[in-house]
């Protein structure tokens, strides 16, 4: 049966949905349809055009809130000067292009390409959060030819491939709606128009390389090889309507004293054998300076004491983690005369046996050699 030119049927019925049909129904329905009566696959059908063409139109209204909260109240009527296309005097690829994210496949890139770039702070400034200038070079439009990649003053040439609407509809061969994908233009390279005389600035390309500079806030806590991303600050699409993003990779540098642990800072503290055994109070560097540690008597090598609340702040949360303090005894390598006679009066002293960790390590060994070890 032949559609009338001057009737429009219910949008509700020509994807055979109902009217509370959901937003994926009415997608699902339009699929179906768009399946049925595109003309490369249903070849029979002379209305197949016309019938493909009214159901995009329908998709386009329902498929929208406004339009199809228009269309519920008022009918057709209610739809006059809210921009539907007019898709009887469309041709199938340009339709089929417009609604390519149905389909799967084919839909253009709709931002620039994405560019990275590195700053390098200390640790003192990881903590406490820094705002830094970057300074990093992106392809751009030129500025003689805005873009266009023509000399100034001359015209451009609409591009035969595409006809102008820089997407081109290819076949893989099986003569089918999904073998078929949109592209981008080959000739024109997404453009649709043609350089005829070429802008020597950029010579024809319309992008030339430039300079920039942009301030990054860089938060407190952020760790080494993170990335803060300055949206829009890419480069652009080839329309220039959406930019890509920069990415901005933080590198911390090393601390001469501090290693950094998740939200814990570990500072390994050289005291003498003599302040571990005697207990002493020693200056143990910090992020902000310095602060005082008191060891106890009998500090043990390897031991560790804990600043609270001198660490790394939580990236999210800002709650400050500790600086853990690991004790390292250093025994001198070589003593003179005095220090060597008081050692020996010292060790005249010492009872060995007595020593917690000295006795229970002899009483094992003693078991071992005895046989009744491993």
């Amino acid at each position: 049966m032949t559609l009338l030119a001057n009737v429009k049927r219910d949008y509700y019925d020509v994807l055979g949905v109902s009217r509370d049909a959901s937003a994926e129904q009415i997608k699902k329905a339009y699929r179906r349809s768009a399946h049925k009566y595109h003309p490369d696959r249903n070849r029979e059908d002379a209305d197949a055009e016309s019938k493909f063409k009214e159901a995009a139109e329908a998709y386009e209204v329902l498929s929208e809130p406004d339009k199809r909260t228009r269309y519920d109240q008022f009918g057709h009527e209610g739809l006059t000067g809210v921009g539907v296309h007019d898709y009887a005097h469309m041709n199938v690829g340009d339709i089929f292009s417009m609604f390519t994210d149905i389909f799967g496949g084919g839909a253009r890139s709709r931002g620039g390409a994405d560019l990275r770039t590195e700053v390098s702070i200390s640790l003192a400034q990881a903590a406490t959060g820094i705002e830094r200038s970057i300074e990093f070079e992106r392809r751009d439009f030129c500025d003689d030819c805005g873009g266009s990649g023509a000399a100034p003053g001359s015209e451009l040439r609409r591009c035969e491939t595409c006809g102008g609407y820089k997407q081109v509809e290819q076949s893989s061969g099986f003569g089918a709606l999904f073998g078929r994908v949109i592209t981008t233009c080959p000739t024109c390279r997404g453009r649709g128009n043609l350089v005829v005389t070429p802008c020597t600035a950029c010579r024809g390309s319309g992008r030339r390389v430039k300079g920039r500079i942009v301030t990054v806030q860089v938060p407190a806590g952020i760790h080494d090889g993170q990335a803060i991303r300055i949206r829009g600050e890419g480069e652009p699409d080839s329309e220039g309507l959406h930019r890509g993003d920069l990415h901005c990779y933080v590198r911390v540098e090393p601390h001469p004293f501090l290693e950094r642990h998740e939200d814990d800072l570990v500072c390994r503290m050289p005291v003498s054998f003599t302040q571990a055994a005697l207990g002493a109070k020693v200056d143990v560097p910090t992020l902000s300076g310095k602060a005082e540690l008191s060891i106890p008597r009998g500090t043990q090598p390897g031991q560790m004491f804990r600043l609270r609340g001198l660490g790394m702040p939580d990236l999210r949360y800002g709650r400050r983690g500790d600086e853990i303090v690991q004790i390292v005894v250093e025994i001198p390598k070589k003593l003179n005369k005095n220090q060597t006679d008081l050692l020996r009066e010292f060790a005249k002293t010492e009872d060995k046996r007595v020593l917690p960790e000295s006795k229970g390590f002899f009483e094992k060994l003693m078991k071992y050699l005895g046989g009744q070890g491993p």
